[in-house]
């Protein structure tokens, strides 16, 4: 019996670990609900990448923290690179746009 309680108090607190490990924010944020507000942006600017028909929104990269919006991948034309940073913009809650995109003419 007290065999089966060491087991059970050992799953236990191994399950308790990996939900709570599940719940940490990531470097430079300070609240969970820092997390959850930069989670909805980068799929925000990634939806109206993926919507927009002038972007090549599978190649390009988003990443969100606290606010500020990284685009980081391949554009294939400056205004490629332009539009995508205008559409990032206009993403409710992003505060700056980091635009890393490189251009890179589509090779034939």
């Amino acid at each position: 019996m007290l065999h089966t309680l060491r087991i059970l108090a050992l799953a236990s607190a191994a399950a308790l670990s990996v939900f709570a490990s599940g719940c940490a924010v990531t470097r430079g944020q300070s609240t969970m609900g820092s997390y959850i507000d930069d989670t909805g942006i980068t799929a925000g600017v990634k939806a109206r990448l993926l919507e927009d028909k002038s972007t090549g929104g599978l190649s390009i990269n988003v990443d969100s923290l606290n606010g500020t919006v990284a685009l980081s991948g391949f554009a294939t034309s400056e205004s490629e690179k332009a539009r995508a940073e205008a559409l990032a913009r206009e993403v409710q809650g992003v505060k700056s746009v980091r635009n890393n995109l490189i251009v890179r003419p589509p090779t034939r």
